[in-house]
């Protein structure tokens, strides 16, 4: 009897086990957007990157456009040493790249290195690019400090079978789009995607994924032009990008 009642609790704690984990991932996921800054159109970005992730799952925004548009600012967003609290992942989409004071990148830092995940797109790799530390570079996975002009470059899958690749063309040329030179991919970055220079023929890293400290980060160079955010493949590669960081990638 003792048996049979150990056999049915155990059964039944499975179930509500399975059955909790399967309501979190169907709830919607809390998104934080920070944008804003010099050389991109991040009001337009901004619509298309939230209507294009809506292709793929369920996603609640809030939007922090701040700072101006040129390339030097502190927004008052990461004052607040909680100032991620409530987010299942920071959407970083923004381009300051001469801001360079120490205690408030680490004000950003601090907090995605405790567990707070993160998709970080184009100029994201450029914001701070004026600060002595390393650590946002460390948080991002690469260190990038200048581009190649603009052009359609075609992108090579450099782990094919990477669930963030899924239903990426073979062939997939981008839009548009600016090429960052990558001087450096940081240890616990891996590589998914390159894309070779039209001026020196080199191969330079255009998404990949990182981690830093408890935080599983996801990134792409790509993302200048208006095209590229209305392009199916790279929202599709961006919104599965957001699902694997925050643990919902099913497949």
């Amino acid at each position: 009897m003792r048996s049979l009642l150990r056999f049915l609790f155990i059964a039944a704690l499975g179930f509500f086990v399975s059955y909790a984990q399967a309501r979190e991932k169907t709830k919607s996921i809390r998104a934080l957007l920070v944008t804003g800054g010099c050389c991109h159109n991040y009001k337009y970005q901004s619509k298309a990157l939230i209507a294009g992730v809506a292709e793929e799952t369920k996603v609640n925004w809030k939007v922090v456009n701040e700072g101006g548009t040129g390339t030097r600012a502190q927004i008052a967003l990461y004052d607040n040493p909680n100032w991620a609290k409530g987010y299942d992942v920071v959407v970083h989409n923004e381009c300051f790249a001469n801001t360079a004071d120490e205690a408030y990148i680490r004000k950003i830092t601090k907090v995605h290195k405790a567990g707070v995940p993160a998709v970080v797109i184009h100029c994201a790799m450029h914001t701070y690019r004026a600060a002595k530390i390393d650590e946002w570079r460390k948080f991002l996975g690469v260190t990038s400090r200048r581009h190649d002009h603009q052009s359609r470059y075609p992108v090579k899958k450099v782990a094919p079978k990477h669930p963030i690749l899924k239903g990426m063309p073979d062939n997939w040329v981008t839009p548009k789009d600016e090429l960052y030179i990558v001087d450096k991919v940081w240890p616990m970055a891996k590589p998914l995607a390159t894309s070779k220079s039209e001026r020196d023929g080199r191969d330079h890293v255009v998404a990949w994924t990182n981690q830093y400290g408890k935080a599983k980060v996801f990134g792409t160079t790509y993302g200048h032009s208006d095209a590229t955010f209305d392009d199916p493949v790279f929202q599709k590669m961006v919104a599965r990008g957001l699902l694997w960081v925050t643990g919902r990638l099913k497949d």
